[in-house]
């Protein structure tokens, strides 16, 4: 996996604003762009959140949605990351039309995820809070938060992943027990400063 230029990434931002709006009018998902980047077309995971502007992190959410593997490429992901996020996150209506004047886009990139070997009570010393996204497993249930999640939050590395069980159904306590796998992965992730605004790089340290 290469670095994500910040050329490219705003191409990413762009380009999920430009899917959103597209399927507001015609309902369909657009097609990659003539001029998309070689680079883009390898395949990646990546998550499209929705934010509202102004408002602050932890009310601002209005949808995240995206593909932890890397099975599309990520021109095509981002496409339908944004379409999901926008339209079919469980936990919000669908995004309106008059909604996109107020709606900022973020674009994360993930790595591949990565297996935390060793005892469940050594997990919280192998992650790190702004580095790490994680991913729990157990059954059939999965849970997946992203790297600037724990920031906004203020959360150590403990509740981040008692949070991300949460996250999977699942009680809060379960990433130490033997038969839960925990996953870390990191993102390059872009913003929007603004509703269709300046794309900038997410620091997350």
């Amino acid at each position: 996996m290469y670095k994500i230029s910040d050329e490219h990434g705003e191409f990413l931002i762009r380009l999920a604003r430009k899917a959103i709006e597209g399927y507001l009018k015609n309902g369909k998902e657009i097609e990659p762009p003539e001029d998309t980047p070689q680079e883009l077309w390898e395949k990646m995971g990546v998550f499209v959140t929705l934010n509202r502007y102004n408002v602050p992190p932890q009310r601002a959410l209005r949808g995240c949605i995206g593909f932890p593997m890397p099975i599309y490429p990520l021109v095509k992901a981002t496409i339908k990351a944004a379409i999901y996020a926008a339209f079919d996150d469980p936990r919000f209506p669908p995004v309106e039309e008059r909604e996109l004047d107020s709606l900022v886009l973020e674009v994360s990139v993930l790595t591949p995820p990565e297996l935390i070997e060793g005892k469940p009570r050594e997990r919280a010393n192998k992650i790190k809070v702004g580095r790490d996204g994680l991913i729990v497993e157990k059954g059939i249930y999965s849970g997946l938060l992203l790297p600037q999640v724990p920031i906004e939050w203020g959360w150590d590395e403990e509740e981040f992943l008692s949070q991300t069980c949460w996250k999977a159904g699942l009680p809060p306590d379960c990433w130490l027990e033997e038969t839960t796998k925990v996953y870390r992965f990191t993102a390059e992730i872009f913003e929007e400063e603004k509703p269709g605004g300046r794309v900038k790089r997410k620091p997350l340290l």
